[in-house]
């Protein structure tokens, strides 16, 4: 089977990718990019005290929080051809919560499902360290151009 062609504009590391998550809300909660496919990017969160809701399970918020996350950034890597993150921002995203998970670690998985000039919708699943599925998401993005906020270092 041939390899599959990579999506991404560039070779990134994930030193890059996780020095992106430095100071906002993908750092706070933990996130972790763990790999970078030819076609995916995959992230873990921790289940702890920063992603739990008051009952003590996965909160649902945390889960579409990784999976915007790594939509977006999977988004910037394929259209910034010049290293910013910023030009591609969620447009809409839907969630469907499906197992409860009280402790450990859950792994965001994401692949394109369009990619389009103007729009890309990505599909996000997240498992619990089983693999069993967790939530899936889809993560529908707008693409307005090169962003100036964030440089990533390459």
């Amino acid at each position: 089977m041939a390899d599959k062609k990579m999506l991404w504009s560039r070779h990134y590391t994930l030193a890059e990718l996780n020095a992106v998550t430095a100071g906002n809300l993908a750092g706070h909660l933990g996130m972790e990019f763990t790999e970078i496919g030819p076609d995916f990017l995959r992230a873990r969160m921790p289940v702890d005290e920063r992603t739990i809701q008051p009952a003590g399970l996965l909160h649902g918020g945390a889960s579409v929080a990784l999976a915007e996350t790594l939509g977006s950034v999977a988004a910037n890597l394929v259209k910034n051809r010049e290293g910013f993150m910023g030009g591609c921002v969620g447009l809409e995203i839907n969630a469907n919560h499906l197992r409860p998970v009280r402790s450990g670690w859950v792994v965001g998985e994401t692949r394109p499902v369009h990619l389009g000039q103007r729009t890309q919708v990505w599909e996000i699943r997240i498992t619990d360290e089983r693999d069993r599925l967790v939530c899936i998401s889809r993560l529908t993005i707008a693409v307005v151009g090169r962003g100036a906020e964030t440089k990533i270092a390459g």
